[in-house]
């Protein structure tokens, strides 16, 4: 199975949770101890080795904050 990483530009994130529900690891979450410079709890994520590397995440993304590398 493809192993995957993923960065944000949690600075862009508007919060919009689209790329939380279609993760099908269901590994992202929003960062409820974070604000970022746009007032919203930014995107993180939980398990980083469960990552599959899909990009499901990306392409959901409105606001391309999304960038997934895989190995």
């Amino acid at each position: 199975m493809a192993k995957g990483r993923v960065s944000f530009n949690t600075e862009h994130c508007k919060a919009c949770e689209l790329c939380v529900n279609f993760c099908p690891k269901n590994i992202l979450m929003l960062d409820k101890t974070r604000i970022n410079v746009l007032g919203y709890h930014p995107i993180s994520v939980t398990e980083m080795e469960k990552c599959t590397g899909c990009a499901l995440c990306a392409v959901m993304c409105p606001d391309m904050v999304i960038v997934v590398e895989r190995a």
